[in-house]
């Protein structure tokens, strides 16, 4: 008896199976689609917004510029963010900035035109190419060009992925019900899409996985296209909400983006059946259809808006008005958070703050002397309030650096967040030590009338003169990385111990010569003195980084132990070492 052989029939595929398939597969497409950002902003972020900066400066270069960089950074969102950041300090007008982000949602469609072509092996070729150049060295550029070319064939895999794992669907008995549902209820459709973007925070994966779901039949055309709208509407939504902390001038660029968006969509709506009647008899082809309706509408709305640029400005002008100024001096001024995937700009900003903070730590040693002076209470309360201003940016200024060393830094920006912070603690001790060591001695001097001697005033007032002096040049280190600079300042905290000593010696004279006033504020004048010699030690610790990177300075102070018979030839040298490192 002969026996028919027959293939073995596939084990069916489970409803859960699928939708982890699917999820698996969408997930894929969102890493793929930061994959790509992140490459492009580490290896361009900070030329990518010189270029966008210096190019959007009429309406329709502004236009060019968005397109551009969209098309670089793969997300309309963070061109929007950027966009919003200059709008923000001014560097834009507000007619511009929208003209941008008009830009910047075509050029997100010309990515997804672009993804959507049939590109066979180029997925396996760009993710072979990225991991070779990933692996063959460990400079920056090269590791973000290698990461592109990762992205860009994750998000091909994907896609493919994406359709393999939608076939099973078109068997479903219940998902024809469900999609028949909202093809009835388009406004449904519109809001359920441009929700699952906002939460996804990519409107270009988005659109991908409907031009996929639409290709495996899964999605009728109609249905894809109120997809695509809610798609778009939800793509608006990521810039908005990153926005609502920001100044006013930043909020209207996102504002407006949504506005320009959700009037289009209101269009749309109603248009849709007829659209896919027309769309389906011109080209059969869903793939393309979805994708070039997605193109369609991003390109009518900036025919429609971009000659209105200048009337909506107006609008969102009113919609959000200009907040009543500020003067809340706990509150950081220069930490965009939205620019922490660019560490070059973001790194910038922070030290920016720390300028700022460093101004109040002037202003707070400046004023201490006057009031220890005079023992003025209004004075002494003012400094010690600037000691919360001082503490308030130290921990906002350290938070934006932390979360700016999650992503990945070159050794350049590791090292630069390091001084920043360390810096930055620098000063906060030093203001701590005005205010609860000077202050103090301010109001016990002014509790007891106790006076200085003229010579012990006059040598207190020397010291603070360079304390002083030298933290302005403490700054001027911190952002130049000047060797010549933190050489001149190393060798300052040698001629203070000096100016101390020497202080600290006169006062004791005059305590033997029996003066009262010196006897009176003995120990106030050596915790004076003492307090200072302290902030000027935090004061210089700023140029020990330059100099070590530089080989300037000696692994340490301390010299070979001397023999017995060149111990007394050592001790001015010793002295000397113990004064400070060479310079």
């Amino acid at each position: 008896m002969g026996h028919s052989s027959r293939p073995p029939e596939e084990p069916a595929i489970s409803a859960t199976e699928t939708l982890l398939n699917l999820l698996g597969a969408a997930a894929l497409l969102l890493w793929g689609t930061r994959m790509v950002r992140t490459g492009v902003t580490r290896a361009y972020g900070a030329e990518l917004r010189r270029w966008v900066g210096a190019a959007a400066r009429f309406r329709p270069a502004a236009f060019l510029a968005g397109l551009g960089a969209t098309l670089a950074v793969q997300s309309s969102t963070a061109t929007t963010l950027m966009t919003a950041s200059f709008a923000g300090s001014g560097l834009l007008t507000l007619a511009t900035a929208l003209a941008v982000v008009l830009g910047a949602d075509v050029g997100s469609t010309l990515a997804a035109q672009v993804l959507t072509f049939d590109l066979g092996a180029t997925c396996a070729v760009l993710m072979l190419a990225g991991v070779a150049l990933f692996m063959s060295g460990s400079s920056t550029p090269r590791r973000s060009l290698a990461r592109i070319a990762i992205g860009l064939g994750i998000m091909l895999l994907a896609l493919r992925l994406i359709g393999q794992a939608s076939l099973p669907l078109r068997e479903s008995p219940l998902l024809p019900e469900l999609l028949a549902a909202l093809e009835r209820e388009p406004l449904i459709a519109v809001l359920a899409a441009a929700l699952l973007t906002w939460l996804c925070h990519s409107s270009l994966a988005m659109v991908l996985l409907i031009v996929a779901l639409a290709q495996a039949g899964v999605v009728g055309f109609p249905l894809a296209l109120a997809l695509v709208l809610g798609a778009n509407l939800g793509g608006g939504l990521p810039a908005l909400v990153a926005t609502l902390p920001q100044a006013p001038e930043a909020r209207r660029v996102a504002l407006g983006n949504v506005l320009f968006k959700l009037v289009g969509v209101a269009v749309a709506v109603p248009l849709i059946q007829p659209a896919a009647d027309w769309l389906l008899r011109l080209h059969p082809d869903p793939e393309r259809l979805v994708v070039n309706a997605h193109t369609a509408f991003n390109l009518a709305l900036a025919l429609v808006f971009l000659p209105l640029a200048g009337p909506a400005a107006r609008l969102v002008t009113r919609l959000v008005p200009a907040r009543k100024p500020e003067a809340d001096p706990l509150k950081a001024r220069y930490l965009d958070e939205s620019l922490l995937d660019t560490p070059q700009v973001a790194l910038t900003n922070a030290a920016r703050e720390t300028l700022r903070m460093g101004d109040v730590v002037e202003a707070m040693l400046r004023d201490a002397k006057d009031a220890l002076r005079t023992g003025n209470r209004a004075l002494i309360d003012e400094v010690e309030k600037r000691d919360d201003v001082v503490d308030a940016l130290h921990e906002q200024i350290k938070l934006y650096v932390t979360g700016l060393r999650r992503e990945a830094l070159d050794d350049d920006e590791a090292r630069r967040c390091t001084e920043v912070i360390t810096f930055t603690t620098n000063l906060e001790h030093i203001g701590d030590i005005i205010d609860k060591n000077l202050m103090d001695l301010a109001l016990k001097k002014a509790k007891h009338q106790l006076r200085f001697s003229a010579e012990g005033w006059a040598e207190i007032e020397g010291l603070h003169a360079r304390v002083l002096g030298n933290l302005q040049l403490a700054l001027a280190v911190f952002m130049s990385d000047d060797e010549e600079v933190a050489r001149k300042l190393l060798a300052e905290k040698v001629s203070l111990r000096a100016l101390e000593r020497q202080a600290t010696e006169a006062h004791f004279e005059r305590l033997k010569a029996g003066m009262v006033e010196s006897v009176a504020t003995s120990s106030l004048h050596l915790d004076v003195v003492r307090d200072l010699k302290r902030i000027h030690s935090h004061i210089v610790a700023v140029a020990y980084p330059v100099l070590e990177r530089s080989g300037a300075l000696a692994a340490s102070r301390l010299l070979p132990q001397a023999g017995p018979s060149t111990a007394a030839e050592d001790v001015p040298s010793a002295r000397t070492a113990q004064a400070g490192p060479a310079t």
